[in-house]
């Protein structure tokens, strides 16, 4: 670039001074896609965009389910081409989950196979409760019930720690943060005598509590907003259809 310096930093070094860090990935599938459009337009005389593909195309879906799913960006590794078969994704909200359950966070945190059973209702969601006097029986249930009692998301444990410890919203932004930065557990870590004892104070299960931070422990080895799965499940979609 003709007059301009570009200068190499790495990424924990910009976080340290405090400056906004942007991810720009180069994809493959997308000059794929470019020349896919190119090609309808020279042989077929039809314009196609990305905003004209189907978002919601039933012989894509079926694709996606039988894993054909090579060359289609973030469901292409082994491990996510092996769980859609088992996951069997239908709609828009199954392709969400699908991109952020195949993540180290849900993966350590035990969050994968009570899913699926509970999906294919091979087990009832379970939904922990306080004691009557500090709580409504379904205070949880609010939270995570959309993905059938597993916390998935970390916007969905940001609520458990507001909802079932009485987190501040502070408190709880700063549990966000240590999730963020995966590379340091350690930081979740440090939350866990507040949770787990609020928690406690409130009458839940003292094991199940642990249970609990456990799995929002595994947040902190690269667990999904559900703002940006359900960005990117727009892309298998396109890159499929």
């Amino acid at each position: 670039m003709e007059g301009r310096t570009v200068l190499e930093w790495d990424k924990d070094d910009i976080d340290a001074l405090g400056l906004l860090k942007v991810d720009i990935l180069a994809l493959g599938m997308l000059s794929m896609l470019r020349r896919g459009f190119s090609l309808l337009r020279r042989h077929h005389r039809r314009g196609l965009d990305l905003a004209g593909i189907p978002r919601n195309c039933p012989e894509t879906y079926a694709m996606l389910r039988r894993a054909d799913s090579l060359g289609v960006f973030q469901v292409e590794s082994r491990a996510q081409m092996n769980m859609l078969p088992r996951l069997r994704p239908e709609k828009f909200y199954d392709l969400v989950v699908q991109v952020a359950i195949i993540r180290p966070g849900p993966i350590q945190g035990d969050m994968v196979h009570p899913y699926l059973r509970r999906r294919w209702g091979l087990e009832q969601p379970v939904y922990p409760s306080p004691s009557p006097e500090h709580g409504h029986p379904d205070e949880l249930k609010d939270v995570l019930k959309r993905t059938l009692g597993v916390p998935l998301f970390q916007e969905q444990a940001m609520r458990v720690a507001m909802v079932a410890a009485e987190f501040t919203s502070e408190e709880a932004d700063k549990l966000r943060r240590a999730m963020a930065t995966f590379k340091h557990i350690q930081g979740v870590s440090e939350y866990r005598d507040r949770l787990v004892g609020g928690m406690v104070r409130r009458g839940y299960d003292p094991e199940l509590a642990e249970r609990v931070f456990k799995q929002l422990e595994g947040f902190g080895s690269y667990g999904f907003p559900e703002s940006h799965a359900a960005s990117l499940r727009t892309w298998p979609m396109r890159a499929a259809g």
